[in-house]
């Protein structure tokens, strides 16, 4: 992956690095599709922030993933909606744009809260929506078989983050019976498309050396999601899923972008 597009993953700590991200504009329409799906994941990753914030997990780490993710979201957005190249894919940025304003306010402005999460989960959801559309809507233009491809693997991104995200949201009280079947969707539909990513005519050595690795980590993530106890305070349970949620997160932008560079 070119390195400039990288999320720039500092895996020991689980955080993002503190230099400033260099974005290129959107090259081509698998980079849009790439990048498109970054944002789903995003809008995951930061509500998995805000709840690790609020229960004191990995507290340093996660204030500095927000205050990163953010920015990336910010400048991302920019570049898609520039790249739009339909009336639809402009439609449906400009909406994500007000989406994003209010769910920033539910990040922003106060100490994380359980009243705060509740609108937190809110607005993570319609940003998903609308993101999630505006990936489809791009790999419709693409009309490649290796742009589902971008899609799935990106997607895979925002599962991770959202399987964590859900993990501390349950692990803290809110919405617990919504929260942990979604775990249990979210982990459904990530062992899936890991199948379908490994067996794609497409995939290198390369890229199925990744996938791999992103297979080990999924068993310690799976193991960790395994001893979700709501009510119950274990804090190295919820520290395993934040930073192997990252380690996932990292291979599997890694697979994406390798995928993206396939003509």
């Amino acid at each position: 992956m070119n390195r400039r597009d990288s999320i720039h993953l500092l895996v020991g700590t689980g955080a993002l690095c503190g230099a400033p991200i260099v974005l290129a504009q959107v090259r081509d329409i698998n980079d849009a599709i790439n990048k498109a799906g970054r944002q789903r994941m995003l809008s995951q990753r930061m509500a998995k922030s805000y709840f690790a914030m609020g229960q004191a997990v990995q507290a340093d780490a996660a204030e500095k993933i927000l205050s990163a993710s953010m920015a990336f979201f910010d400048r991302q957005l920019v570049e898609l909606k520039a790249f739009a190249p339909t009336l639809e894919i402009k439609s449906t940025y400009a909406q994500l744009e007000g989406l994003w304003s209010d769910y920033k306010a539910s990040l922003v402005g106060a100490n994380p809260s359980k009243p705060g999460a509740e609108q937190v989960i809110l607005r993570a959801g319609q940003v998903l929506t609308l993101a999630n559309q505006g990936t489809l809507q791009f790999e419709g233009v693409s009309g490649k078989s290796v742009g589902r491809l971008v899609n799935m693997s990106g997607r895979q991104r925002m599962l991770s983050q959202r399987m964590a995200a859900y993990y501390l949201s349950a692990s803290w009280g809110v919405q617990v019976a919504t929260a942990t079947a979604e775990v249990h969707k979210a982990k459904e539909e990530f062992l899936k498309a890991h199948e379908v990513l490994k067996t794609a005519p497409v995939a290198t050595d390369a890229i199925r050396a990744e996938l791999d690795l992103a297979g080990a980590q999924f068993t310690f993530f799976e193991a960790a999601l395994r001893g979700l106890r709501p009510g119950t305070v274990d804090m190295l349970a919820r520290a395993d899923v934040f930073t192997t949620s990252e380690r996932i997160l990292q291979v599997m932008d890694t697979v994406t972008g390798m995928y993206a560079k396939i003509a």
